[in-house]
């Protein structure tokens, strides 16, 4: 597994790739936005860590430039703002992940290796579902509403995955993060939220029912 590592921190840099390295995770860092885009076209990566703030051009351009072409390395946006515009900003540049400064390094490790495992698992055959207006194939990482193909990112790919498997019934938010971001999820459940904001976007708001405090309906026609 390869990761690279975007931060123009010299202390924060070091420090994340220390703890990737023990991991057993081998490591490229740059700290410049143009770097990083050169470097993640030149190398398939497994992940990228991406620092928001960055000399040159930022992590929201770098992110949008890398999906424009054609990358499809999970990305994980590390950044001190907190806010709920910030968050859906770095998830439509195309982030899978995002990571408020300041944070402990553990939880950071964790994510990766999700991202890495969802990396890992991504050629696995399974068949695939179709129901309603939805078709998922797991084996492709396709998806279709309606018959026209819809664009999504990994978590938003994962999380409609698990919806129609599930249609018609109520996906607890433990479960989802269970099982999408494959983690003990012991924090805030925001970007689950915001990940639900965006698939909503692309497939309709109506289609995702909330059930408050207890997770997630995919509506049947």
């Amino acid at each position: 597994m390869r990761v690279l590592i975007v931060e123009d921190e010299a202390k924060m840099a070091g420090l994340l790739r220390r703890g990737l390295v023990r991991e057993g995770i081998a490591v490229d860092l740059v700290g410049e936005g143009e770097e990083a885009l050169w470097k993640a076209e030149a190398v398939s990566y497994d992940a990228i860590v991406l620092d928001l703030m960055l000399p040159g051009i930022d992590g929201f351009e770098v992110c949008r430039r890398l999906r424009d072409d054609g990358v499809i390395s999970p990305i994980l946006m590390l950044t001190a703002r907190d806010g709920v515009p910030d968050r859906v900003a770095g998830l439509d540049a195309g982030a899978d992940d995002y990571l408020v400064k300041p944070f402990r390094l553990s939880e950071l490790l964790a994510r990766v290796r999700s991202h890495l495992r969802r990396t890992g698992d991504a050629d696995r055959g399974d068949e695939a579902v179709e129901v309603g207006a939805f078709k998922v194939d797991r084996a492709a990482r396709r998806a279709w509403q309606d018959g026209a193909e819809l664009s999504l990112r990994p978590k938003e790919f994962e999380l409609l995955a698990l919806l129609v498997a599930q249609a018609g019934r109520v996906v607890t938010r433990q479960r989802i993060m269970d099982e999408v971001w494959q983690t003990e999820w012991m924090g805030s459940t925001k970007t689950l939220d915001t990940h639900i904001l965006a698939l909503r976007q692309k497939i309709g708001s109506d289609a995702i029912t909330t059930l408050r405090g207890v997770g997630y309906r995919l509506e049947l026609p």
